[in-house]
This record gives structure tokens, sequence and C-alpha cells, in this order.
């Protein structure tokens, strides 16, 4: 079995990159914070580098920003390269199956205007696109 759970915090903007074959992905690393703190009592954390593909890369690059909180279902992925100096280097990897938006990426500004000032205002602007939903939906 190969399964990994992950909660933490995109530690950069993820940037969306694509294949020679026109395939979708962003590579982004999470900050976990560890249970325990180290000998001069700080929190230390864990740093993990996970690939995201396809359609939830397009979301997390256009939803997500540096610090937001994710939730990551994948599995582990394990490579080896060689470096520029000759050395093999082993990578490790998780490779999302499922990405969880725990927090959006205007999550500051959301909390600091709780109310609309202009009924004229989209409140949902910041998303991109607007949507129409039919009346004949609601029946």
């Amino acid at each position: 079995m190969n399964r990994v759970e992950l909660i933490g915090r995109l530690t950069t903007k993820p940037e969306l990159r694509y294949t020679s074959s026109n395939i979708a992905y962003s590579r982004v690393s999470i900050a976990i914070n560890r249970p325990i703190t180290n000998d001069n009592g700080e929190k230390t954390a864990d740093f993990i580098n996970v690939i995201v593909w396809r359609n939830q890369a397009e979301n997390i690059c256009k939803y997500l920003d540096k610090g937001s909180l994710v939730g990551i279902e994948g599995t582990i992925q394990t490579g080896s390269y060689t470096d520029d100096k000759g050395n093999k280097r082993i990578s490790f990897d998780v490779v999302a199956n499922r990405v969880e938006f725990l927090e959006s990426k205007n999550k500051n500004a959301q909390n600091n205007e709780n109310t609309v000032q202009n009924s004229d205002e989209d409140p949902y602007a910041e998303y991109g696109e607007s949507v129409t939903i039919d009346d004949n939906f609601l029946d």
C-alpha cells in the first residue's frame, strides 16, 4: 500500500507548467509543523515536495498562494538523477491524487471585509469568470 495524507502550508506561490504533451502540472512544497520543538524550544517543520497534475494543478495556481493551507492525498514516488557535479541523488515526491483547499488565496482580505459595502459589488469577482445560474436549476 502506498498512500499519504498531509496537511500543510504552501511554501511558495504555485506556478503552472506544461509537459511537452501539453499536460498541466505544478511542483509545490508544503511545510508541515512537527508536533515537538527542537533543543532550543523552537518549532520545526518538514518540507514535502508535491507534484499536482491537470485540472488540480490549474486550480491550485488560480486559487491558492504562498501560505495557503492545503490537504493532500497522494502516493510517494522516488527517483534518482545525477546532479551537475556528477553525484547521484535520490528524489522523493508526493504525487497528489486529491488536493483540498483549506483556505482561500484571499483569506486575509476576506477576514477584513465581512460585509459588502456596495450592493453592486460582486463578492465573487476575485474568482475569475462570472457564473450564471438558470432559475430552473432551483426547481
